[in-house]
């Protein structure tokens, strides 16, 4: 799957799902983030766009006080324990222009929420490509290969 991205000059240009941001400075980011495989992070999501930069990517930086680094693919039954722990991510906020989350869509979740829902067996399942290092920082890489979606 392809995206298009908007470049520094607002040129589009065709990106085969991995982050483009060289060039780009901010936040404390690298230039290249590292998946949790050790390779190139790779867009989780642009619809609906997610990320702490909201960028479609699962990439962090000091800011990211909730560490956004795992990308899920979102289950009814996540969204229903993450509603009952109070983060409600099904309802829309369209004056902050979230859509509400459905299952089947891709998602940059907080590594200790996605390690708090393992515990409670609610865990989603996850796209390693597309999770941040930082993540390891919280969870276990055994666990998250173990609720993979793209293991070869």
């Amino acid at each position: 799957m392809d995206i298009l991205e908007a470049g520094e000059g607002s040129t589009m240009q065709r990106n085969p799902m991995l982050r483009e941001d060289a060039g780009k400075g901010g936040g404390g980011r690298r230039n290249e983030p590292k998946n949790v495989l050790g390779d190139r992070l790779e867009v989780c999501s642009v619809s609906p766009m997610t990320g702490f930069f909201r960028d479609g990517c699962c990439d962090t930086s000091r800011e990211d006080i909730g560490s956004h680094t795992v990308c899920v693919v979102m289950t009814a039954g996540f969204l229903a324990f993450s509603k009952s722990c109070g983060n409600d991510l099904s309802t829309p906020v369209p004056e902050f222009g979230f859509p509400g989350l459905k299952p089947g869509d891709r998602w940059c979740l907080c590594a200790p929420r996605w390690q708090e829902a393992l515990q409670a067996g609610r865990a989603p399942r996850v796209v390693l490509r597309a999770t941040h290092e930082g993540a390891l920082s919280f969870c276990s890489l055994a666990d998250l290969k173990r609720l993979a979606v793209d293991l070869d």
